[in-house]
């Protein structure tokens, strides 16, 4: 049974980020794909949220180019299909000014999506025309919590001084993080105990932390998942593509399991008190069944340790 999107947050939530159909896509395969995505979604009872992203590329000055349809048109479509919360990407940086964003807050509300994550440029070197992440999230969070609404951020535990990060964006409003792609723990665990440790200190409750996780199936997907800044052992990529029992489908949905594991054991035994939760990413068109079995998969255990 479905829960409100408040409830799942506050333990276990579970989300799926589906690859939209790019705009080039023949109008007659695009509602294809929603049917079949919706259909496949349906029957999957623990999730708690669709999470559509905001596809961009962008050319050397940081201009943007982008591939699909506006996520809100995605996210209210796949909404009324699924029945489910929908949560919007919005890449702040591209936009013209903070007035503009609050624009784009408003109308998003007034669509019917009250749940968005706020993401910023992908270079720090361009001067990007739009508001850093922190000042779009002090920006939104009233407008949204007015209207139910939550704000999220992407977390990347790699970074040097990501948990003060975190705890900044807290306190402008965010009430949960989805993380880059993982393929292990180590660096998600010191940053999950410094963010708790820092949310104490500062009398601040901590956001719920998505662990996002996505299926290989080749090298060409290792190497696009690094190109959006994903760390992946050497050890893990090996395992993953190269075993020979299983299909490196069923290996990545192994080695998520593990990292999943991993994750909840440290932050039980490290007395944190965030929840956690998984996000399930779908690279391409063609990584659909793969990705559908891992979230079905990590949801049932995602669940089952949270009511256990």
């Amino acid at each position: 049974m479905s829960r409100t999107f408040e409830a799942a947050l506050s333990r276990a939530p579970v989300f799926f980020e589906p690859v939209p159909p790019s705009l080039r896509t023949r109008p007659d395969r695009v509602d294809s794909y929603f049917q079949e995505l919706a259909t496949r979604l349906q029957s999957i009872e623990s999730l708690d949220a669709i999470d559509v992203p905001e596809l961009i590329d962008e050319n050397h000055d940081g201009r943007p180019y982008y591939r699909t349809a506006d996520p809100r048109e995605i996210g209210r479509r796949l909404a009324e299909l699924v029945q489910r919360p929908v949560v919007v990407n919005k890449v702040v940086a591209h936009l013209p000014s903070q007035a503009a964003l609050i624009e784009w807050t408003r109308q998003t509300l007034e669509g019917g999506i009250r749940h968005v994550v706020l993401v910023g440029g992908s270079s720090r070197y361009i001067p990007y025309p739009g508001p850093q992440v922190i000042e779009a999230d002090r920006a939104c969070a009233s407008l949204l919590r007015e209207q139910g609404g939550h704000l999220g951020n992407i977390a990347i535990p790699q970074r040097q001084g990501e948990a003060h990060r975190m705890l900044a964006k807290t306190r402008a409003g965010a009430s949960f993080f989805t993380t880059q792609i993982l393929f292990d723990s180590e660096s998600l665990r010191r940053t999950l105990q410094e963010y708790d440790a820092l949310c104490q200190k500062a009398g601040v409750p901590p956001a719920a932390v998505l662990l996002s996780f996505a299926p290989l199936a080749d090298e060409t997907d290792a190497e696009f998942v690094r190109w959006l800044g994903a760390d992946i052992p050497e050890a893990a990529e090996r395992w993953i593509l190269n075993g020979e029992e299983t299909s490196a489908g069923d290996r990545a949905i192994e080695h998520a399991r593990r990292v999943w594991a991993d994750t909840r054991t440290g932050a039980e035994a490290d007395g944190l008190s965030l929840a956690l939760g998984v996000n399930v990413e779908q690279l391409t068109q063609r990584h659909l069944d793969v990705a559908l079995r891992m979230l079905t998969e990590l949801s049932d255990t995602v669940r089952q340790r949270s009511v256990a």
